[in-house]
């Protein structure tokens, strides 16, 4: 695993998810690995109420109701809809529950324009094709196919990218739990169906920003159940995603750097400022192009910690993540820049005079940051 770019959450957290089914007497629904409960704990972490012998850290932060409503709609019939705004932890969930329940969280179809039909059904080797003629050999199958094929989850990222026609195959998926092969004839000994086998399922994500390209129709959205996630807004909630992101990405790059508290409260509090300020603004100009999520938080302190390491003095400072913080949400010139210096002079400065701190340094990298790209 440690030869991985990125290892999927499957094998990253192979160890825990074998000794949490060693101990789980709990039902299962269908092909289920692990019970309910069991991968709710997986996902949510361990408290001294659940008697275990090991603490099971949490891997996403947010409200417990949204694990369990997304738990209960995959032990049904109906498909699993995670929306929200980028960077909500959308696809993040998605993984940790195919993880859990099916122990294979990579059966992914990325919604594009470009994404046909074939994409969640089936297409063709050629060169078997042209050799054998068409057979169940000669087809390959979607990840779709082979999580209905083995009763397993089958993830589609970014659902409303797609277009209407991939949307509606989806449709006689998630309702009949079956794809058929007419290629392979109509006789029903020539297997020209793929049923799905119990424990198959689908959870879609897609960005509430996407509204309007390409709509949802009713007869889809029907075949799911919605499970809206929020942008975090809570201080706390949201240090611990960033700390908990911050030092997995420090043990993969082996770097000893630390991550001082007060530097993570200027970047907590900075976004806030700029949610707020985004909120009240009249129009779009006046809004930063970036979300301001959480997972741009993230973003921001690890470019931050990569250059530190690599080119300052192996230590995090204000004046850094200042210049980060510019260079990832400064998106549109001039109208990015004007709105951070807006922030700078109008927020940062008032600021970095009265409480001192961090702040006078981070108001200097940000007025560095801006003049190198104005």
């Amino acid at each position: 695993m440690t030869d991985l770019l990125r290892a999927p959450a499957e094998l990253k957290y192979a160890e825990e998810l074998d000794w949490l089914e060693s101990i789980d007497d709990n039902p299962k629904p269908f092909s289920w690995r692990l019970s309910p409960k069991m991968v709710r704990l997986f996902v949510l972490g361990s408290e001294r109420a659940d008697g275990l012998d090991r603490e099971i850290a949490p891997k996403w932060f947010g409200d417990r109701s949204f694990v369990e409503r997304s738990i209960v709609t995959l032990a049904s019939d109906r498909g699993l809809l995670l929306i929200g705004d980028p960077g909500t932890g959308k696809s993040w969930l998605a993984e940790l529950l195919s993880a859990a329940i099916s122990r294979n969280s990579t059966l992914v179809v990325q919604g594009t324009a470009g994404t046909t039909e074939d994409h969640i059904k089936y297409s063709w080797n050629v060169s078997m094709v042209i050799a054998k003629g068409q057979s169940r050999e000669s087809m390959i199958p979607s990840p779709i196919m082979t999580a209905m094929e083995t009763g397993a989850i089958g993830r589609f990222e970014e659902l409303t990218r797609s277009t209407s026609d991939v949307q509606d195959a989806l449709i006689s998926i998630l309702s009949e739990k079956y794809i058929s092969v007419p290629e392979l004839g109509s006789d029903q000994d020539s297997d020209n169906i793929v049923f799905g086998k119990p424990g198959f399922s689908v959870i879609a994500t897609a960005n509430s920003r996407d509204r309007g390209v390409n709509d949802l129709s009713s007869a889809l959205k029907r075949r799911f159940n919605f499970v809206r996630i929020p942008v975090v807004t809570n201080k706390k909630s949201e240090a611990e995603i960033v700390r908990f992101r911050t030092e997995e990405l420090l043990r993969r790059h082996r770097i000893e750097l630390d991550v001082p508290p007060t530097l993570l409260d200027v970047l907590l509090r900075s976004f806030a400022d700029l949610r707020a300020s985004s909120a009240a603004a009249g129009s779009d100009d006046e809004k930063l192009e970036s979300a301001l999520s959480t997972a741009e938080q993230i973003g921001v302190l690890e470019d931050a910690v990569l250059h530190s390491n690599f080119f300052g003095e192996r230590a995090l400072t204000a004046h850094t993540l200042a210049s980060s913080l510019v260079g990832s949400l400064a998106r549109r010139a001039p109208e990015d820049l004007a709105i951070l210096n807006k922030y700078l002079h109008g927020v940062v400065e008032p600021r970095s005079k009265e409480e001192g701190g961090s702040w006078p340094e981070f108001l200097e990298g940000g007025r560095d940051a801006i003049a190198t790209l104005s």
